[in-house]
């Protein structure tokens, strides 16, 4: 069974986390990197523009980072009580297929929020995780040489409210919601995505090595 390093770093700068995620990209496209990695990190307030972003989505900017990358889908919000999960993957060794890359990450996903007592769903047309209607996560990758980066985002204790800055993913009328908003049990949804990846991706977590994941893990 393949295996994935899993590294759980807590609280970091978006800023630092994509400097992060791209070099572990290139070394991984250069060979010098021989496994993949998960990189789960939680970020301070800041707006994302993927590819396909317009500046009509961004409803308001005030005291925020907004931060232009090449990921692709729209606008989205990332802030404290997120769970932010960075995949580093060669897709060679897997399937070489981004739709089925996508689906296997909702599915991920989904299987974690089973185990946290909530039922997720996929959205027709759509990339990312509802539950009740509601969206609850957030996906948009970027691939290189059939190497991911990018990925996508849980709202686990997410103030909600912070998403009225932007239209989510460019969806007009999408609510947002989270773990605890949906009643789920806030523990151990790092744990839980990680189950859910090894299950989903059909891998191993060779180690997880946790820094501070006690906003998103309590």
């Amino acid at each position: 069974m393949r295996q994935i390093h899993v590294l759980a770093a807590g609280l970091v700068r978006y800023a630092d986390a994509l400097t992060w995620q791209r070099d572990l990209a290139r070394s991984r496209i250069a060979g010098t990197l021989d496994r993949d990695v998960l990189l789960l990190v939680e970020h301070p307030p800041v707006i994302t523009l993927g590819r396909a972003a317009r500046q009509v989505h961004l409803r308001d900017a005030t005291g925020i980072e907004v931060v232009e990358v090449e990921r692709g889908g729209d606008i989205t919000y990332h802030g404290p009580g997120q769970l932010v999960g960075y995949p580093i993957l060669d897709l060679t060794e897997y399937r070489r297929d981004l739709h089925w890359y996508l689906r296997t990450i909702e599915d991920a996903l989904i299987r974690a929020l089973a185990s946290l007592g909530i039922a997720g769903e996929r959205r027709s047309g759509y990339t990312g995780v509802w539950t009740g209607g509601r969206k609850i996560a957030s996906i948009g990758v970027h691939v290189k040489q059939w190497v991911t980066w990018h990925g996508f985002a849980l709202n686990v204790t997410t103030d909600l409210a912070e998403f009225a800055r932007i239209v989510p993913c460019g969806i007009p009328g999408v609510e947002m919601t989270s773990v605890e908003r949906e009643g789920g049990r806030g523990v151990g949804a790092v744990r839980a995505v990680v189950q859910g990846f090894e299950q989903a991706f059909g891998v191993t977590a060779q180690s997880v090595q946790s820094f501070d994941v006690d906003r998103i893990d309590r």
